[in-house]
């Protein structure tokens, strides 16, 4: 399976992600002073892909052994510092998953707990190290 965005510079430094024809377009923009602040940007979608892969992941887990989740809140924090280079680089990702479960369900959630990581493809693919090339095509004269 391949998956396929593409993006359109809007104006400065925001983009107009597709995602495809049935799916609402997000706008992503740097903060200021670079850019206008008016979307998030790409450190804050790969923060938010981490945080909605693993409560997904858990979320299908939980389903799977007939636990209902009365609702779901995940918090993730991805810190940034400079490199050797002074590049801004993500450091570390931490995430939070707070789902409201009835306590009578505690053994299925024990038996998630350790499970539900590994099927989230965001998060072990980050861990690992995702291999990746790029090409610019410039039009030629």
């Amino acid at each position: 399976m391949t998956l396929r965005v593409e993006l359109e510079k809007l104006d400065d430094y925001s983009f107009k992600i597709s995602f495809g024809e049935d799916i609402e377009r997000l706008l992503t923009d740097e903060p200021a002073p670079v850019g206008g602040g008016r979307g998030p940007n790409a450190s804050m979608l790969l923060a938010a892909a981490m945080g909605n892969c693993l409560s997904a992941s858990l979320l299908f887990c939980l389903q799977k052994t007939r636990t209902p989740v009365n609702g779901m809140r995940t918090r993730v924090q991805a810190k940034t510092s400079r490199n050797e280079k002074g590049r801004l680089r993500i450091t570390s990702i931490s995430v939070e998953i707070v789902p409201d479960i009835d306590p009578e369900y505690t053994n299925q959630v024990n038996r998630c707990l350790p499970l539900y990581e590994d099927y989230c493809t965001v998060s072990k693919s980050v861990e690992q190290g995702i291999p990746f090339d790029v090409k610019v095509n410039w039009p030629s004269s």
